[in-house]
């Protein structure tokens, strides 16, 4: 990319900053975040709350742990005996009793091996372990959280950091809803404890609505949409986690990486392609393998050595940049790959597409100056809003995931300047850029700061889609080097980015958002003939053939079915556009164009209606213009 086009891209990415409409300003992103912290408390209390009512229907019951979730909670137990709906009712009933009490949380604390010979004596082996794991990570106290009525009557307990409202008719209003099985620490070979989830909201209509986008969100499930549409599938034979793409998934596959590539291609984007398994002395010398081990597959032996299956790009692309040398008149130097990775997730943690263990990731990495860093970092966020447009993403949060000083050493290189440099560099981008953005604290990667990347879809619901990360420790330890102005070697920085998530997560995501219905370009049938007779079959199979040399994917459905079935089937399939070829079709009225999703019919001539879909494809109309 030549100078001249690199200011032309800046100028053009200030103007998208500019016009952007910002779904939140920072002062409504910290009154969010407040009250993220206040409805955390509400549900947790809710959980210890479902607890104490488990205990009051199962006394013998074995309590597991009660962590608050988007939009509510959750509690595991071992119990004597399996739940019904049933119960649920009687628990709700129960628990509506225990916010009318008002009871009040109170915080204890306890020595560690005291308190380890406390759960013990009460029976719970869960919370012993719990305890135990504290002991063996340095800590000396644990915190116990009391219900107590009016008279000092403790009515239960729990192993808990807190921290909570201060009785419990400040919970607002709650809801249980699910019982599902989870092993015990998400590994299969543990107990199989029961679930009960819970919802909870401030107010009685935030709940309702909630309740209601639940709802929607079952008509929009992706794996049941994924199923009836024919995008992809999981086999026993392969294993869980490993999904199958079917002819309409691969085709969304391809659509997307052909708009990265695109994308990408005019950004000064390089592509690359690296192999799925590498040695272990390239994780060793990445320091993915300390951080990461429980997240990789087992090696396998090769030539007395041991292989792994990747579970990222970033040290193979290291390698790519090493190999040859540079000097900064080369950087930045921007390498792409939509490599297949594989990570071990636990069982209990795989859930359709969201959570897999192969997925094909949109990778690249920039390697620059760090002169040049707050440019590139604002020009990948840039590709984020305008792909946000292009899908109708409206509400988004982006995530300025830090360090914390406790895990230096342990969670996280141990170079604490940097990580208060890095840290900042973020900062300053995402203030220039002003996108709303919240900070996390103890979330960043193993090597440095990073944006993870919050979307809603159609219906309210969030996801977390992408990420950009900024890696300042990783190409020290690969010796990557360029020659500065100076004639002395440097050590480049490099960001991590992957605007459209994984394929995986990115469909998944699409699905819902769209409920299945796609934009045209994405569609993977855009077009169904329905010839009304045998007669007009072969005039049905005509307009087929040009469509196909426009590269158009169309469908003929020339079934024995009735007219008005195989219309039917074209709108479940949720197809873009059907045409009726009849009488008057062949010969050479108007087509009657009907589009999926609206009352209205359009009557066009052959040559308009091509042109007009040869258009909304070409500039990935989101609605038909």
């Amino acid at each position: 990319m030549s100078a001249e086009d690199s200011q032309n891209q800046a100028n053009n990415n200030d103007n998208l900053l500019t016009n952007t409409t910002i779904t939140a300003s920072n002062a409504e992103i910290d009154q969010i975040h407040n009250q993220d912290e206040k409805l955390a408390h509400m549900r947790h209390s809710c959980a210890h709350m479902l607890a104490q009512a488990v205990l009051e229907l199962f006394p013998d019951a074995k309590l597991g742990i009660g962590p608050t979730i988007e939009n509510g909670f959750y509690y595991d137990f071992d119990l004597p005996r399996t739940l019904t709906p049933d119960d649920l009712k009687i628990l709700q009933k129960k628990m509506e009793h225990i916010a009318k009490q008002r009871q009040t949380f109170h915080r204890n604390e306890m020595e560690i091996n005291q308190a380890i010979k406390y759960l013990e004596g009460k029976a719970q082996p869960f919370k012993v372990e719990l305890a135990e794991d504290l002991a063996k990570d340095g800590e000396t106290k644990v915190s116990f959280y009391e219900n107590q009525l009016n008279d000092g009557t403790v009515k239960f307990w729990d192993l808990c950091r807190g921290g909570h409202t201060q009785n419990t008719g400040e919970v607002g209003v709650f809801k249980l809803y699910k019982i599902a099985g989870a092993y015990w620490r998400g590994d299969e070979k543990r107990p199989m404890l029961q679930r009960i989830y819970g919802l909870c909201f401030e107010t009685q209509k935030e709940l309702d609505d909630y309740i209601e986008m639940m709802e929607e969100a079952k008509k929009r499930d992706h794996r049941k949409l994924g199923t009836e549409l024919g995008i992809f599938a999981f086999s026993e034979e392969i294993g869980p986690g490993l999904p199958l793409w079917l002819p309409n998934g691969a085709v969304l596959i391809e659509e997307l990486e052909k708009l990265a590539k695109e994308t990408e291609f005019k950004a000064g984007y390089k592509r690359v392609r690296t192999p799925l398994i590498t040695k272990e002395s390239l994780f060793l010398k990445s320091g993915h393998l300390p951080y990461y081990k429980d997240s990789m597959y087992a090696p396998m032996q090769i030539d007395e050595q041991n292989y792994y299956l990747k579970p990222m790009n970033c040290p193979f692309h290291h390698e790519c940049y090493a190999a040859s040398p540079k000097s900064y008149r080369d950087l930045p130097l921007r390498l792409a790959e939509y490599g297949t990775c594989h990570r071990y997730e636990d069982s209990g943690a795989l859930f359709g597409l969201m959570r897999v263990r192969s997925m094909q990731m949109n990778d690249a990495h920039i390697y620059c100056t760090e002169d040049q860093f707050e440019e590139e970092f604002l020009n990948v966020v840039n590709m984020y809003l305008n792909y946000f447009k292009l899908f109708g993403i409206e509400k988004y949060v982006m995530r300025l995931s830090l360090h914390s000083k406790e895990g230096l050493g342990k969670k996280y290189i141990n170079e604490p300047e940097l990580w208060l440099k890095t840290e900042d560099m973020v900062r300053k981008a995402m203030k220039k850029a002003n996108v709303p953005t919240v900070e996390i604290e103890d979330e960043a990667a193993f090597y440095g700061p990073k944006i993870d990347v919050q979307v809603w879809s159609a219906i309210g619901r969030e996801f977390t889609l992408a990420t950009n990360q900024i890696d300042f420790a990783v190409p020290k330890r690969f010796n990557l080097t360029y020659i500065d102005h100076d004639g002395f070697e440097k050590t480049p920085l490099c960001i991590h980015r992957a605007p459209l998530s994984t394929h995986e997560r990115l469909i998944g995501f699409l699905i819902e958002h769209f409920a299945g219905a796609f934009p045209t370009w994405l569609a993977p049938i855009q077009v169904r003939l329905l010839p009304v007779a045998d007669t007009h079959k072969d005039f049905a199979k005509k307009l087929s053939e040009e469509l196909l040399d426009m590269m158009i994917r169309v469908e003929i459905d020339d079934s024995k079915d009735s007219l008005g079935k195989r219309i039917r089937n074209a709108e479940m399939m949720k197809i873009p556009y059907m045409l009726v070829i009849g009488d008057k079709e062949v010969n050479g009225e108007n087509l009657v164009i009907r589009r999926y999703g609206s009352k209205e019919q359009k009557s066009l001539s052959w040559e308009e209606f091509k042109k007009e879909l040869e258009g909304e494809i070409a500039k990935r109309f989101l609605n038909l213009q």
